[in-house]
């Protein structure tokens, strides 16, 4: 089997929910990206054979296969096909993932995998909400509702059963938020990011243009104190708001080839795909699934937690990379060490590539081998994806 390269990989900083990129159409956004990628590489655009783009509101702006739409909205021509995928958080992961086995297969030699997400324009849950409320039923079906009898699908509900299933305390994830925070604070202050973020030309109400490359949702005022003091998510839960992922606004993707592909763009590889898998786990406490599904991948890798010199765990909830740390013995100093969703935000099927982004340009900085990405995703998966640095 052949193997596949990443050659490039940027994502936009950050919006808030109603902030700097709340003009931006979710395919003009990701077609920022996908431009970008190009311009990276200096690829001919018309030798990419896919885009595969996750996105998971696939409704409204982001309806009618957003992937084909952000290509349209491109610089690529009309002969670059695009798709679009939905496995909830991990979807832009997932994009990486079928580009590298389409590469790897032999069946093509440049992809580009990345995301979108504008959950400003469309919000979440607004795929579901809309058929419901307009009499077209639910995806709940008679069967599943067999299966789960009175249960609710809630990654509310899931974050609060994998904090208590850790026994995790409030105390101990309030001070992870703010330490994300803290790292994404100094990561900004230092240019750490400088080679992952793509500037967005952004027009004030007033007419004065500005480029927006610092990620919105960064306290940088955040204190212990004031974490700590905001209200639970429910009675005696141990979340919060503030030790929750952020409604984001934001595009990301990575540049996928084979080893034709490096000779035909005459480029150096950034990292090599060393492991690619996914997991199917327990849909109610739903969050849990990257702590097996890293277990499996590592076991099926060869490979011990101690080979992995930097971790990215989607912060979708404070309990999520505190109960991954507790359990698998994975030193706080390897996982997310530039922040992460808490303080950067969570730009739902945008978040998979952006988080690759960040790990590999983690790794180049700091000199590691091998990098592993891996998020909890509605239904109870995870993926996983093992880099090495190249």
């Amino acid at each position: 089997m052949g193997e596949a390269y990443i050659v490039a990989a940027g994502r936009t900083a950050g919006g808030k929910k109603g902030g700097k990129l709340k003009d931006w159409h979710p395919a003009d956004l990701a077609a920022v990206v996908l431009n970008e990628l190009v311009d990276r590489t200096g690829a001919d655009p018309a030798l990419i054979e896919d885009v595969i783009m996750g996105c998971v509101g696939q409704v409204g702006e982001q309806g009618i296969n957003i992937g084909r739409n952000a290509v349209l909205a491109s610089k690529l021509p009309e002969s670059v096909p695009g798709t679009s995928v939905d496995r909830q958080c991990g979807s832009s992961q997932q994009a990486l993932q079928f580009a590298a086995q389409a590469v790897m297969s032999g069946t093509m030699d440049i992809v580009i995998a990345a995301g979108v997400e504008s959950m400003s324009r469309v919000p979440m849950g607004l795929s579901a909400a809309l058929p419901a409320q307009n009499g077209f039923g639910t995806y709940m079906s008679p069967r599943i509702q067999a299966a789960y009898p009175n249960i609710q699908f809630s990654q509310f509900i899931g974050a609060e059963m994998v904090a208590e299933k850790y026994g995790l305390t409030k105390d101990e994830i309030d001070e992870y938020s703010y330490q994300s925070h803290q790292r994404a604070i100094a990561a900004t202050q230092a240019g750490a990011f400088k080679n992952e973020i793509i500037g967005l030309e952004i027009t004030d109400a007033d007419g004065n243009v500005s480029i927006h490359s610092i990620d919105e949702g960064i306290r940088f005022d955040a204190s212990l104190e004031g974490i700590k003091g905001v209200k639970l998510l429910r009675e005696n839960g141990r979340l919060t708001a503030a030790s929750s992922s952020q409604i984001c606004d934001g595009a990301s993707g990575v540049m996928v080839v084979s080893e034709k592909g490096l000779k035909d763009l005459g480029v150096e590889p950034l990292a090599r795909i060393h492991h690619l898998s996914l997991l199917g786990h327990d849909p109610v406490i739903m969050l849990e699934a990257p702590i097996p599904a890293t277990e499996r991948a590592l076991k099926k890798a060869g490979m011990k937690i101690d080979d992995i010199d930097l971790f990215e765990v989607n912060e979708a909830f404070g309990s999520v990379p505190v109960a991954f740390m507790k359990h698998l013995g994975v030193d706080a100093a390897r996982i997310n060490v530039n922040g992460g969703a808490i303080a950067l935000g969570h730009p739902l099927g945008a978040s998979g590539t952006k988080l690759m982004a960040t790990l590999i340009n983690g790794l180049q900085s700091r000199g590691g081998k091998y990098g592993l990405q891996t998020m909890c995703e509605g239904g109870g998966m995870a993926n996983v994806t093992i880099v090495e640095r190249l």
